[in-house]
């Protein structure tokens, strides 16, 4: 049986709890509806009733029901059909994902309002329809339908929250936090959940307190008129008209100027001292049902008002004679209306002030959470006062501990950061030793051979001093000679200071930078130097295509800038996994303002699930030959060094290409 409702499908669920909940609901509201209105003893589901409300008590109240049922019963169907469609095929495209959620966290609510709204209207038109009632007994029920309405409505808000949970837990899997943001606040949520109780007492007491108090005052008003009429003696005394006799001895003994005398001739026709005319109800219970009831007579449903007879002979016929009181005046109930209505508003705005000072203090601790996901880099945090006692305190007190911890950590990793940063820097230089002393070889075994050729070239200088021989073209050949060679040193030691400097700039320490403006031209030259050698023991060829200006000029760390470009040729020769005689493209190029710099290979891609975590999380495809610190450092380098970013495309079997992107 439990694994058939966990199977079953949502709006069915959904079908089953509010017909469970409506039928308990609806049969206390059954028994206790009479009670607290006060109808008339012996009028429910008896002749009498059917006489004059067309139906029966009972049949009244399950048509009213039956529409509540079959309607709502619908609504679920058709406003739950796509959550139910959804479970079927799980279709994963975000547009159907984000529907769906967003219709499990508003449903509840929606369904709230209707509940509160719809069985009222429902029950009001099954009164107008199906018998005579008046307003003031559609509009009594209604208030008390409005309240069960709204007690209903808070049941089913929560049993629909956790009926729809693993919906909402299946969806919130599939987005992002950001993505997931949907539905109404905490305070209208609070709102929801308290008020409903609020209201349900209140009304409770009301009407309970006012059914009670109508009863007590009756009982009181009966037993008054009871002895007027008892110690009057009407067979004895009556001469004359009895109307006129009825109008001179009793009519100064009512209480109240609503109240009235009245007095039924033998032929049915009924006289009152206003002028007043009595209800087709009070008559007809005066007749049938008075008798049962100590001639006590009761006015329609929920009219707070009742009569007290007695009848007499006087020339052979029966008379009777009767007070009519009000209990409740009609203006009474109006002002009591209003006084509770305005009281509901006063606790309705004192509540919302006082869920919205809780759901302040939980943003002040959200608020804070969030500064600390900005602001990690500045660690200046501002503590939260604990100005409560309370849970809430304890919650300040808890992320001021939690703050604390987290800017002790972040001072951490900073410090962890700047050692691995090092060591990635002294790894670097490591591969670069290999290069420079290639580098440095060539033009120093080149200078020593341009030496050699000097030497050369002044011994035989020497040697043609005061010969004869040697002419003056001679002389100034050797001097070209010598000039050509000296050239050659002078391009060679340029290229050697070259070399120095770029190597100079990768092994300063961290803590340097070299914030002044360089060209394109000048960045080119470094990379070509420093990777010179790694390119060549890869046998990897790096094509440059400088597609703007060389000239251009860009302000930042040109070092940092280098050595963000040579992990990312790096890892273009490492893509290839060995494999020679192929290209890598340097490209360089200019648009909107920007510099384009994108280092793009032909290897076998990224698997998506690297992507994901791309710059976001230290990642690596190399194993353990790699610590993922390069790329997660070099975006870190790019956003806090020149303001840039850094986006990449990647297709698996076809190849990356990595583009940090600077503005000029």
């Amino acid at each position: 049986m439990k694994n058939i409702f966990k199977n079953m499908r949502i709006s069915n669920k959904m079908t089953l709890y509010f017909c469970f909940l409506l039928i308990t609901i609806g049969v206390v509201f059954y028994f206790i509806l009479p009670n607290l209105l006060n109808y008339p003893p012996d009028t429910i589901n008896t002749q009498f009733d059917k006489e004059v409300s067309v139906l029966y008590y009972c049949f009244q109240f399950l048509i009213a029901f039956a529409f509540i049922l079959i309607l709502f019963v619908i609504y679920f169907k058709l406003k739950l059909s796509k959550i139910d469609k959804w479970e079927e095929t799980k279709p994963a495209d975000k547009e159907s994902i984000l529907a769906i959620r967003k219709l499990c966290l508003s449903f509840p609510y929606r369904l709230y309002i209707i509940l509160e709204i719809f069985p009222v209207l429902i029950v009001s038109l099954v009164l107008e329809f199906t018998g005579s009632h008046p307003l003031v007994l559609i509009f009594k029920i209604g208030i008390l339908v409005f309240s069960f309405s709204t007690l209903l409505s808070s049941f089913f808000l929560i049993i629909s929250k956790n009926v729809l949970y693993p919906v909402l837990k299946e969806t919130s899997d599939l987005l992002s936090i950001t993505e997931q943001k949907h539905g109404i606040g905490l305070t209208a949520k609070l709102i929801f959940q308290i008020f409903p109780s609020i209201l349900v007492t209140a009304l409770l007491i009301a009407l309970i307190g006012y059914s009670r108090l109508t009863v007590e005052k009756g009982n009181f008003l009966n037993t008054y008129y009871r002895k007027v009429l008892d110690d009057t003696h009407l067979e004895i005394t009556m001469s004359g008209d009895p109307l006129e006799y009825v109008k001179t001895n009793l009519s100064s003994n009512t209480i109240a100027s609503s109240d009235f005398l009245f007095i039924e001739y033998p032929d049915g026709t009924i006289y009152t001292t206003n002028g007043a005319e009595l209800s087709h109800f009070f008559v007809k219970y005066m007749h049938e049902l008075s008798p049962s009831h100590d001639n006590r007579v009761y006015e329609a449903y929920t009219i707070d008002a009742q009569g007290v007879i007695d009848t007499f002979e006087y020339n052979g016929e029966t008379y009777t004679v009767g007070f009519y009181y009000e209990i409740v005046s009609p203006s009474l109930i109006y002002y009591f209306l209003l006084s509770s209505g305005l009281l509901f508003l006063f606790n309705l705005v004192i509540l919302f002030y006082i869920t919205k000072s809780i759901t302040s203090d939980i943003q002040k601790v959200t608020d804070g959470l969030n500064q600390i996901i900005k602001n990690e880099e500045q660690l200046n945090y501002t503590k939260l006062p604990i100005t409560a006692n309370d849970e809430l305190g304890d919650l300040a007190i808890s992320f001021n501990n939690i703050q604390d911890l987290t800017k002790s950590n972040i001072e951490q990793i900073h410090n962890n950061q700047e050692t691995l940063m090092e060591s990635e820097r002294l790894a670097s230089l490591g591969q670069l030793i290999g290069g420079i002393a290639h580098n440095l070889k060539t033009p120093i075994m080149s200078i020593s051979g341009a030496l050699e050729g000097l030497s050369g070239l002044i011994k035989e200088y020497e040697e043609s001093i005061d010969d004869p021989e040697v002419s003056s073209k001679d002389h100034h050949d050797i001097a070209k000679d010598m000039s050509e060679w000296i050239s050659k040193i002078k391009d060679y030691t340029e290229y050697m200071s070259d070399i120095i400097t770029a190597v100079k700039g990768q092994a300063v320490t961290l803590s340097e930078s070299d914030s002044v403006h360089f060209t394109l031209d000048e960045l080119v030259k470094r990379v070509n130097i420093l990777m010179r050698h790694e390119l060549k023991n890869a046998i990897i060829y790096l094509n440059i295509s400088m597609k703007t200006d060389e000239h251009t000029s860009i302000n930042g760390d040109i070092n940092s800038l280098v050595q963000v470009i040579n992990n990312m040729i790096s890892n273009a020769i490492q893509a290839y996994n060995g494999e020679t005689n192929k290209n890598i493209e340097l490209i360089l190029e200019s648009k909107n303002n920007n510099v384009y710099i994108s280092v793009k290979d032909y290897a076998s891609g990224m698997p998506k699930s690297v992507q994901e975590k791309l710059f976001k999380e230290m990642i690596t495809t190399k194993g353990k030959n790699g610590t993922g610190l390069g790329l997660y450092m070099s975006y870190s380098t790019i956003k806090a060094h020149f303001n840039g970013d850094i986006v990449f495309e990647s297709e698996e079997g076809k190849g990356t290409t990595f583009t940090i992107i600077l503005p000029l």
